[in-house]
């Protein structure tokens, strides 16, 4: 199993969940950050002065996948989440030991894939 990690632009993030899920991902989780890559942020102009804007906007998408779709969903998330701009971002992919499903105790890559939810009535 690995973990796949993205830190794309906020305005590609429902491109990205939406490919991810036809690629057939199961799970995600999203955050909001800020930061920057080697372009160190962005020089703007307001009211004639010069300002540095160097924490940018950024959305980090995480999902787990087993060994064999990991080629699959980053270069999807590439694919879709490239504008050709410096700042589209950058995946990361590493290994996880153990994934536990904490309701049914499932483990592995079991832990992963859809289950049945369970009955609400009693």
């Amino acid at each position: 199993m690995k973990r796949i990690e993205a830190i794309i632009r906020p305005e590609r993030v429902d491109e990205v969940l939406r490919a991810l899920k036809q690629a057939g991902c199961s799970g995600v989780t999203l955050y909001s950050a800020s930061g920057h890559g080697v372009q160190r942020g962005v020089h703007q102009q307001w009211r004639g002065q010069e300002y540095v804007v160097d924490l940018l906007p950024k959305t980090v998408v995480i999902t787990i996948v087993p060994e064999s779709d990991v080629r699959e969903v980053t270069e999807t998330i590439e694919a879709v989440a490239r504008t050709g701009r410096m700042g589209d971002g950058k995946v990361f992919v590493t290994p996880i030991e153990r994934a536990v499903r904490v309701r049914t105790g499932e483990s592995g890559e079991a832990a992963l894939r859809p289950s049945a939810m369970p009955s609400t009535t009693s």
